[in-house]
C-alpha cells in the first residue's frame, strides 16, 4: 500500500522544499516504503485529513494519520521493523531527539532568517499574504529587514558547525558508516534552502557540504529530484 506524505509547497507543485517534510521523505526512502508525494500550500494545511494537524508533515499509512516528523519517524520504525533501522535503538532515538534539538535552535534560526525573503518569492499569491503576516507577527518587522543581515551572519553560522564537522572525521554519517534519522533532520534544514533560494550557505571544501552531497546522492537522488534554487 503506498502511503501518502502531505508535502508543503510554493507555487511549483514540483519542488516541495519543508525542512520538516524532508526529514519524512528522507525516513520512508530509507524504510524502502511506496509513499507519493500529496502537494500541499501552507493555506491548504487546516484541511488535511479533516484537519489533524496545523503543521505538516502528515502521512497516511493505511487507517494510521500521523502528524509532526519525528512521530512519523517513530511510527515507521514501529510499523517496519523488518525493515532498516532509522535509529538502531532506544539509544538512537535518544540521540536523534537531541540532533533535532540542535537543528532547531542553531541551524533553523538562521537558515529561516537567510532564506525568508526567497521563500515568500516563491509562493503563490495567497500563501503569500499568510506567510507575510504570520511571520512579521513572530519577527516583529518586514521580511525584508528580517533577512538584511544574513550576509553578516554567515561567518558565525559556519562557526556553529563545528561540532557537526569536527564529528566527520570520524564518520561519514552522524549514524556513523551509514545515515540514520539524526542524518535527514540536519539534511532537511539545508534542503530547506538549497530548494528556495541561492544564497550558498557552505562552502565547496566544507565536509558538511561533502556530507550533504552523500545524502542528496542517497536513496536513488532523492534529494536531487528537485533542483537547486
Amino acid at each position: 500500500m503506498t502511503i501518502l506524505l502531505y508535502d508543503l509547497v510554493g507555487l511549483d507543485h514540483e519542488r516541495p522544499f519543508s525542512p520538516h517534510c524532508w526529514k519524512a521523505a528522507m525516513a520512508l526512502a530509507h524504510k524502502g516504503l511506496d509513499f507519493r508525494r500529496v502537494p500541499t500550500p501552507f493555506t491548504a494545511v487546516p484541511d488535511i485529513e479533516g484537519g489533524v494537524s496545523k503543521t505538516i508533515p502528515v502521512i497516511r499509512d493505511g487507517d494510521n494519520v500521523v502528524s509532526d516528523s519525528f512521530a512519523i519517524a517513530l511510527h515507521l520504525e514501529n510499523a517496519y521493523p523488518d525493515r532498516p533501522s532509522l535509529f538502531g535503538g532506544k539509544g538512537g532515538q535518544a540521540m536523534a531527539r537531541f540532533i533535532e534539538r540542535w537543528s532547531q535552535l542553531t541551524l533553523h534560526p538562521y537558515l529561516g532568517v537567510a532564506a525568508l525573503c526567497d521563500i515568500h518569492a516563491r509562493l503563490a499569491p495567497e500563501d503569500q499574504i499568510y506567510f507575510r503576516k504570520s511571520r512579521e507577527q513572530r519577527y516583529g518587522k518586514p521580511l525584508e529587514e528580517v533577512s538584511a543581515p544574513r550576509e553578516q551572519g554567515l561567518a558565525a553560522f559556519r562557526a556553529s558547525l563545528e561540532p557537526l564537522r569536527s564529528m566527520l572525521t570520524y564518520h561519514p554519517f552522524i549514524g556513523g558508516k551509514t545515515p540514520l534519522y539524526p542524518d535527514y533532520v540536519v539534511f532537511g534544514a539545508f534542503q530547506w534552502v538549497r530548494i528556495m533560494s541561492p544564497f550558498r550557505i557552505l562552502e565547496d571544501n566544507d565536509p558538511v557540504q561533502h556530507w550533504f552531497e552523500s545524502l542528496l546522492d542517497s536513496h536513488n537522488g532523492l534529494g536531487r529530484s528537485v533542483a537547486a534554487a
